[in-house]
């Protein structure tokens, strides 16, 4: 049973049995604030979220193995979220073409990142834990970035020539959307969506061919992509 610590302030009480869930509800909730406060994990601690939230460090590591896998559930269901809307404009535009499909999910981040900006800022603007690269193929980004890549070799399959290899051509499209629209945020610029998606669609124009070849147009791998694929793996970002 999970309890508060003796010289614990906020007087929280002791969670019944079953309440465990409850206890981890609330930790996640105290990152999400104190990262939004603090602008980066520099300060985050165990010790720190179990002050937020009123209980004795050790119960949080009786759910989180360090602050890397903390932090990365706290952010998880923004992940979500977006990966859920990106979908659903894949799905509505099934009719249209891979090559829509992705503009599609590309619309569908860029209005997520304007709409939910605090939200945004949480998962792609606040530094978070440094991990070494093995860790990375669980980081919840994966859920976007994997939406990214698989659209992008759709359209390759389909006959639509990329401009850049693979990998690359999935990073460059998210970095040049992930730049537009930390602009917005970072300079408080109230450029209108339509232009933020009229941008986002020059960027995709460069990456992905509108005629058709006869069959897959994938580019020759470079060193860069080989880099690339050897640091994020499938499963990764």
């Amino acid at each position: 049973m999970v309890g508060v610590s003796a010289g614990s302030s906020s007087g929280r009480p002791r969670n019944r049995r079953g309440e465990g869930e409850r206890l981890r509800t609330d930790v996640l909730a105290a990152v999400n604030r104190l990262l939004d406060e603090w602008g980066s994990d520099d300060k985050l601690t165990m010790r720190a979220v179990a002050k937020e939230v009123g209980v004795a460090a050790p119960s949080i590591y009786l759910h989180f193995a360090d602050k890397a896998e903390l932090v990365w559930a706290a952010l998880t269901d923004k992940y979500e979220q977006l990966a859920a809307q990106m979908r659903a404009a894949d799905l509505a535009a099934a009719e249209l073409g891979v090559r829509e499909r992705l503009r599609a999910q590309v619309h569908a981040y860029c209005r997520f990142a304007l709409d939910n900006a605090g939200h945004y800022r949480l998962m792609y603007e606040v530094r978070q834990p440094s991990v070494e690269f093995s860790r990375m193929g669980s980081h919840p980004a994966r859920l976007v970035s994997r939406r990214l890549r698989g659209a992008l070799a759709a359209c390759a399959d389909d006959g639509h020539p990329l401009t850049l290899p693979l990998y690359q051509a999935a990073n460059t499209l998210w970095t040049g959307l992930h730049g537009l629209v930390s602009v917005q945020h970072s300079l408080s610029v109230s450029a209108s969506e339509d232009v933020v998606l009229g941008l986002a669609d020059g960027l995709l124009d460069i990456l992905v061919g509108g005629e058709r070849t006869g069959g897959p147009a994938y580019p020759p791998d470079t060193p860069v992509e080989h880099l690339i694929a050897r640091t994020v793996s499938d499963e990764g970002l």
